[in-house]
């Protein structure tokens, strides 16, 4: 019987019910064949018994020898056939198997680029690339080999069933006895060993996470001298793993052992019982060599259900993680409407729009801001006052709470999120590169951008002359996170990806913050050309880098409480004022 991840699975993949068919067949097929080797020899020692009086003269094959000869041919039809589908439901179920993991790990991944970003933000990275990975293998796993395991099983009790009470029905019904325990224990089993995988698999989500935020955080580590820290934190959450997979073993391993005692039981009836029929002239010397045979070929194979059950727990509570992944609401519904780049005009309006994170705090507090196609606005203010939040929003990384965000007239809800983001160019101030190459970082997203536009935009970001100083150039590998590049660097390579975009909307959060001041002056030189006639949103610290801005908003606590230019807010001597002193040096 499935059980609920089970079913979920099985609804899920509709499409592939024709090949587990397909499979399952094979499976079952190739069990009969490998059933009857011992009936095989059964008829031998019939043969060799009763000679002209055996079970195949009944058939008009009289002669010992030509017996022996169909017998052979029998036989080698018979391992012939079980070789053909043996090599069919290994395929088979391979195949599935990996077709499997393939489409539901990329499905998962899919669904997660759709989430909502809070949903990242309280969830730990090793623990979905555990679901993403791990989880999703240990399907493939049970795909690979347990489902086989489990139709053969019960074949076996069915066919060998099935002989026995034709055979015997007396002999069935003894060998028989020990199955409806086997059976009971293993549905106990089942149930007492689920939650313990359910917590192996959370144990080894948290272990995994520790491992990718200790990895990446390394520097930070070292710099702290938090080693030792660190290693007695993997050390618990380690040992944790470990305990939880002690547990789940301790009782898988115990199963086996019973089971098998059991299984002796029915061995026993079978010898004994038939033994005796045959002293009493009631049963075959051959029926009692094919039984004696079969019981084995029954009972031994269900002393592996242990394993099965073990395999199939550790599956569902892998698919159950994964299903509640995939399960996870979408909280941002995409839009149908699309904005095609060539008649993008660039009008943005933040009407009345308010905002809170789930923390519940209110970030944003009835914003309006009128921005014409082509003007440069600019937000400051104090960290935490909401700046970088209205470029989320535009962005559509959040919904507001309350009011609505216009591009050209039309509300962002009712856009194409794709739609949306393709004409935006945005620098964000957390700077991210891909493990790869100079070149594949700037072009990615503009994947078909020529040699000489990607020449283009690193001159325009003052990237260019570090990235030709380097032993690769272009084709320098930038480490994971781009780790072996400096900040300023890093930050350089963002904003070529942007330029080389060509959006006609760019959105810049802090997109000096870790350059140096020569940089930093040759960046807004090439800021100052490349926002011309081009819709512009910047968020700074650093005012000089938006003091050429039409607009200057200032944000305090989550609402706006100046604008204007820079010299009409200097004039104002209000908080821009108060920013503009501390960052100069100027008293007055």
């Amino acid at each position: 019987m499935l059980s609920s991840p089970g079913k979920k699975l099985w609804t899920h993949f509709r499409a592939k019910h024709r090949q587990v068919f397909e499979a399952s067949l094979y499976s079952i097929l190739n069990k009969i064949f490998d059933i009857a080797p011992p009936m095989l020899i059964g008829l031998a020692v019939d043969i060799v018994v009763k000679a002209e009086e055996s079970f195949i003269a009944s058939f008009g094959v009289t002669n010992k020898i030509h017996q022996l000869y169909w017998l052979a041919f029998l036989t080698f039809l018979v391992w012939a056939l079980e070789s053909v589908f043996e090599f069919l439901f290994k395929v088979r179920w391979r195949h599935l198997a990996q077709e499997v993991q393939h489409e539901l790990r990329l499905e998962t991944y899919d669904h997660l680029q759709k989430l909502h970003i809070s949903f990242f933000e309280n969830q730990n990275t090793g623990n979905l690339t555990t679901v993403l990975n791990d989880d999703i293998n240990q399907l493939e796993r049970f795909l690979d080999v347990g489902a086989n395991d489990i139709l053969q099983v019960l074949t076996t009790v069915i066919t060998i069933g099935s002989i026995f009470f034709f055979i015997s029905p007396l002999i069935a019904t003894f060998s028989f006895l020990p199955v409806p325990f086997i059976l009971i224990g293993s549905f106990y089993f089942q149930k007492k060993i689920a939650p313990r995988y359910t917590s192996v698999r959370d144990e080894a989500g948290l272990l995994a996470s520790i491992i990718t935020n200790n990895l990446t955080g390394m520097m930070t580590i070292k710099s702290y001298v938090a080693q030792a820290f660190e290693k007695e934190r993997l050390r618990k959450q380690s040992l944790g793993y470990s305990s939880s997979n002690k547990s789940a073993i301790l009782l898988s391993s115990s199963f086996s052992p019973l089971i098998r005692m059991v299984i002796l039981c029915g061995f026993l009836f079978t010898i004994v019982l038939g033994g005796m029929q045959v002293f009493d002239g009631v049963l075959e010397i051959g029926l009692y060599s094919t039984l004696v045979f079969l019981v084995q070929r029954l009972l031994w194979p269900l002393t592996r259900l242990g394993e099965i059950f073990d395999l199939y727990q550790r599956a569902m509570a892998s698919t159950k993680r994964v299903m509640d992944l995939l399960n996870t609401p979408i909280k941002i519904d995409d839009g149908e409407d699309k904005i095609q780049y060539e008649n993008f005009k660039g009008d943005i309006n933040f009407k009345n729009i308010s905002f809170k994170y789930d923390t519940g705090v209110e970030v944003l507090k009835k914003i309006n801001i009128d921005i014409k196609a082509g003007q440069t606005i600019a937000l400051v203010g104090a960290t935490g006052s909401g700046k970088s939040t209205v470029l989320k929003l535009l962005m559509r990384f959040y919904d507001v709470v309350s009011g609505e965000i216009l591009v050209d007239g039309k509300n962002i809800k009712t856009l194409s999120q794709n739609s949306l983001r393709s004409l935006v160019g945005f620098v964000s101030q957390e700077t991210y590169l891909f493990h790869g190459s100079i070149k594949e970082n700037i072009l990615y997203g503009s994947f078909d951008k020529s040699e000489e536009e990607l020449l283009s935009a690193s001159k325009m970001a003052e990237a260019h002359e570090f990235i030709e100083k380097l032993p690769n150039g272009y084709d320098t590998i930038v480490g994971e996170r781009g780790q072996k590049l400096s900040g300023g660097q890093r930050q350089r390579l963002c904003i070529a990806r942007a330029l080389i975009k060509n959006p006609p909307l760019f959105l810049f959060d802090e997109a000096t913050s870790a350059v140096d001041n020569e940089t930093e002056a040759a960046i807004q030189r090439s800021l100052e050309r490349i926002t011309k006639d081009r819709t512009t949103i910047m968020v700074a610290h650093r005012l000089s880098t938006i003091k050429h801005a039409d607009r200057i908003f200032v944000l305090d606590h989550g609402e706006i409480v100046e604008s204007g230019n820079h010299d009409e807010l200097i004039n104002q001597n209000g908080l821009y004022r108060a920013l503009w002193n501390v960052q100069t040096g100027s008293k007055n």
